[in-house]
């Protein structure tokens, strides 16, 4: 029997292809975020000025996130979400419309990217696992971490929880500060100042986030 001719019947890359590295989304994906944000602010009628002193954000930044230069974390959103009363999955992924979603892994979607505050360095990028359920209240997320060297610390309002799928993450929780490998996990309080991003390289988590 010609042994060389045979093919596992298990694929060793599944893992690889569930995370792989998550593509660039398109251009209108990132864009949405600053402009839902817009769209929320204007409907309550706040001003910039208004949500500056409301979330402690200068004008300039918010400014920035609103036109799609700046691409904000997913603290600064929670943050911009409780300030305008407005659910954080709206801002995130948009609004559902179903009881319940199903999500195939070929139908998983990159939604945007997020940057450091002080040079733009691409921070993580996230896939949304369930957009389409209406009045949520947890947002689950693949996301793939880069390195941070700004070392920004992220406090806001909710829980999180986050399952290490590939490469070592580097966990800071007040100061605590942990590495996570494959197939370790982690739960926090958001209220205490943290911070998460790949140790080195690269890293891809299954993040669960409650905006309380």
């Amino acid at each position: 029997m010609d042994t060389a001719a045979q093919k596992p019947h298990i694929n060793v890359d599944y893992f690889e292809d569930l995370t792989g590295d998550i593509s660039s989304p398109a251009s209108s994906h990132i864009e949405e975020i600053g402009v839902r944000i817009n769209t929320i602010r204007k409907e309550k009628g706040i001003s910039l000025e208004e949500l500056s002193k409301m979330t402690g954000f200068e004008i300039e930044l918010l400014s920035d996130i609103e036109s799609g230069c700046f691409q904000p974390q997913l603290g600064t959103i929670l943050r911009l979400s409780k300030a305008m009363d407005s659910a954080f999955g709206r801002i995130v992924s948009g609004v559902g419309s179903r009881l319940y979603s199903i999500t195939r892994k070929n139908e998983q979607k990159t939604i945007s990217r997020s940057t450091s505050h002080r040079n733009q360095k691409p921070v993580y990028t996230y896939k949304s696992l369930a957009p389409e359920v209406q009045g949520r209240h947890m947002e689950s997320l693949i996301v793939q971490l880069e390195e941070n060297p700004d070392a920004e610390m992220s406090v806001h309002e909710g829980e999180e929880f986050v399952y290490v799928l590939d490469g070592i993450v580097s966990l800071k929780i007040g100061s605590d500060e942990f590495a996570l490998d494959a197939g370790d996990s982690a739960y926090y309080l958001s209220t205490t100042p943290h911070l998460i991003a790949a140790q080195k390289g690269k890293a891809s988590i299954l993040a669960v986030i409650y905006e309380g």
